[in-house]
């Protein structure tokens, strides 16, 4: 179906989000009347600017407090619907929003109502213009969408119909089934906005908490799909009143927009008997594993002390790249001391991600405006394609080498095969001698080694913390959890975490308090381990230094839980934490943090599957007191 975006949902100049929309591949726009009151362009040059940009005016908005009053203050909203139905046709705009009133002049009078919608559509069709009346759902007496069809159906006037607004209907609770009594030639525009569920005024909800579809609460999918039995065959528009929208850069917020709603088209779809003119992006394609975390570092020392406490061997080395494999169990680092890496100390720079089928995997998240990297690689190394996260993390589709070529499926880019067989990354490394580093001799399996990488922590931009959630679910097929907010002794940091069925990849997605971007979040890789004890003990007399835990966290431990004395003696002086819950228990420590990252050791015993949340305030404020913000 043909997308649209109102210029509220995005920030900037009025050319500036046309711009965005255009490249972000909108279909269409809906002004929003303060955009175009504040631009230098006249209408004319801004229909020209649209054209030019491959974009059609779906809607001018929004048209207020103009039904249901006095005759005297009846004529004065006629007079002002002139002129903006001659801006109108000057813009090349055909339909006009005109929103429930919400004026004290406005009487609880529907046919009174009806008789002067009827009036202003007269108006209207002498300029070539149709109106869609909308329910706000804080109109002082039109607040439904049923109520606002029934005073269009009594109107009675074919330039009059109704515009349904998702927000609107779903914030109010109203069931959105009756859709589909609605003549879908009668239902003029729809617009839709997810929110979290939130008590509060519903006006100050709408104003600064919607979002886009998949980021919120509300079941979109099936109001879409009661649109589209009612025979709704315009545009699918996304009007969004968002904080922090409004001040994140446009182009992004533009993708992140259009993401959401090939999504939401894609979710809509088994709902629907017919549904051809819905998007079908390829099929998600789950990732089965973590096959490595890339660390890049202007200094390979520091990174390689800590590496080889944990018990980690350097094992290979890219035969074409400065990029060494360090690896214990099945959990594998690279280390990449090339020239992009930064400056400012080590950073977590990508992800590898284990694929059933990763030229599909690639497919689908291109076909969600991803952004695929371009790879520097020798003819001789594994075809890996890799797309941007929200927040610049690269991530790579992988192969485990030996892996069959998928029936049916052909090149993504071009990838090179060997037989019947996908090239696994770890063909484009060549065997070093096994050391670590000098006086780190190489542990042997058991009691306190690492077994496998856990879970990853990605701290976002602060305005890019639901486009990141949305991005792992839909590019990805990750499961999203339920979002977690945690004390930071600066404000409130706030965490979600995205995971395949059986937990095998686990990415824990957070914001910190602040909302600056200074480049210095701190990102972390969690090492799961079978006995958290002894490998803490081992990290520490390989000479690594865990982070000091206060000793009042220890005092409320003992309070909470029956642990033995001398359980909790150990937690103490390894700086151990602790949680349980109905399935199992948690214990978890955590390194000192090395340029921006830091290493966390997890212990999970019987069906634990949370992170240790309510740790996560004192975690924050030991690394403050260390110094090393852990945000």
């Amino acid at each position: 179906m043909r997308t649209s975006i109102a210029t509220v949902s995005l920030s900037g100049s009025l050319t500036e989000k046309l711009t965005a929309a255009a490249r972000a591949g909108f279909d269409g726009v809906e002004i929003f009347e303060n955009d175009l009151l504040a631009s230098p362009l006249t209408p004319e040059e801004i229909r020209a600017r649209t054209a030019d940009l491959g974009l059609s005016i779906d809607l001018y908005q929004p048209m207020r407090d103009i039904e249901a009053v006095a005759e005297e203050e009846f004529a004065r909203g006629l007079r002002r619907a002139r002129h903006k139905f001659e801006l109108m046709r000057r813009l090349g705009a055909g339909t006009v929003l005109v929103c429930s009133s919400v004026s004290p002049l406005a009487v609880d009078d529907d046919a009174l109502a009806a008789e002067q919608l009827h009036r202003l559509a007269v108006l209207a069709e002498d300029f070539g213009v149709r109106v869609a009346y909308e329910a706000l759902a804080w109109g002082r007496h039109v607040s439904t969408y049923g109520h606002a069809w029934s005073i269009v159906e009594a109107a009675g006037h074919p330039a009059l119909g109704t515009c349904l607004d998702s927000f609107h209907i779903l914030a109010r609770g109203s069931d959105p089934k009756g859709i589909e009594d609605i003549p879908g030639d009668k239902i003029f525009f729809l617009q839709l906005a997810d929110a979290p569920l939130m008590a509060m005024d519903v006006l100050q909800w709408s104003r600064h908490y919607r979002c886009f579809p998949g980021q919120g609460g509300f079941d979109l999918s099936g109001l879409l799909a009661h649109v589209l039995r009612a025979g709704y065959r315009g545009p699918l528009s996304l009007e969004v009143f968002n904080d922090v929208f409004r001040q994140a850069e446009a182009g992004p917020t533009a993708v992140d927009a259009r993401r959401s709603l090939l999504v939401l088209q894609e979710a809509t779809r088994p709902l629907l008997r017919e549904t051809a003119a819905l998007a079908a992006p390829p099929a998600p394609v789950v990732p089965t594993g973590v096959a490595f975390a890339e660390l890049v570092t202007p200094d390979v020392v520091p990174v390689a002390e800590v590496l080889g406490a944990l018990g980690f061997i350097r094992t290979a080395r890219h035969r074409s790249k400065p990029v060494d494999l360090w690896r214990q169990g099945e959990a594998r680092v690279l280390v990449n001391t090339g020239p992009a890496a930064r400056r400012d100390g080590t950073a977590l720079a990508a992800i590898g991600l284990e694929s059933p089928d990763p030229a599909a995997a690639a497919r689908r998240a291109e076909s969600l405006l991803a952004p695929v990297l371009p790879r520097r690689r020798a003819l001789e190394d594994a075809p890996l394609d890799a797309v941007a996260a929200p927040d610049g993390t690269e991530l790579f589709f992988c192969a485990a080498s030996g892996s069959p070529v998928p029936s049916g499926q052909g090149d993504f880019r071009g990838d090179s095969r060997r037989g019947t067989e996908l090239r696994g990354w770890t063909d484009d490394f060549e065997q070093v001698e096994r050391t670590g580093p000098v006086g780190h001799a190489e542990p042997g399996p058991g009691a306190g080694s690492v077994t496998r990488i856990d879970h990853l922590a990605l701290t976002q931009p602060w305005h890019q913390f639901d486009e990141a959630a949305l991005f792992h679910h839909s590019v990805l097929g990750l499961s999203g959890q339920e979002s977690v907010d945690v004390a930071d002794p600066y404000g409130l940091h706030r965490s979600r975490a995205v995971t395949n069925a059986d937990g095998s990849v686990r990415i824990a997605l957070g914001v910190g308090p602040a909302p600056t971007d200074d480049g210095a979040r701190a990102q972390h890789i969690a090492l799961a381990t079978d006995d958290v004890t002894d490998a803490a003990r081992r990290f520490r007399a390989a000479g690594g230094r865990l982070l000091a835990i206060p000793a009042n966290y220890y005092d409320d431990l003992a309070a909470r839980y029956e642990l033995g004395d001398e359980e909790l003696a150990t937690y103490r002086e390894l700086g151990i934490l602790y949680d349980r819950d109905q399935k199992g228990e948690f214990r978890h420590c955590y390194t000192e943090t090395v340029g921006r990252v830091f290493f966390e050791l997890v212990q999970r015993d019987g069906g634990y599957q949370g992170y240790g949340a309510q740790n996560a305030p004192v975690r924050l404020a030991a690394q403050r007191a260390a110094g090393r913000p852990g945000r």
